[in-house]
């Protein structure tokens, strides 16, 4: 099981995304929980959430490096999704970016 958190200001605007995600997950056999949460959010959903990658939105790429360093201890990838497969909202692409992140 893979575990794939998109970040964004509201968690409103990945929503999308993470159903085209889910769709192309399920068409590839892939076992994988895709999330989408708020940036605000983000520390309470790890105290009780696992993620294997943390995928933020574009809007807030800005907080890649606060991130890197709030989570290193949690050794997760932390990438920003590229701008062109979010604004298609291409699940596929998007996936794949998480996927090569994990290993």
């Amino acid at each position: 099981m893979k575990n794939i958190m998109l970040v964004c200001v509201a968690g409103m605007s990945t929503s999308l995304l993470v159903s085209k995600m889910q769709k192309a997950a399920q068409e590839q056999n892939i076992e994988a929980d895709i999330f989408a949460i708020a940036e605000s959010e983000v520390d309470k959903v790890l105290t009780n959430k696992k993620a294997d990658v943390l995928l933020l939105g574009p809007q807030v790429r800005y907080l890649k490096s606060t991130f890197e360093a709030k989570f290193k201890e949690l050794n997760f990838p932390i990438d920003v999704i590229n701008m062109a497969d979010y604004g298609m909202m291409n699940g596929d692409n998007v996936l794949k970016q998480a996927l090569k992140l994990i290993g």
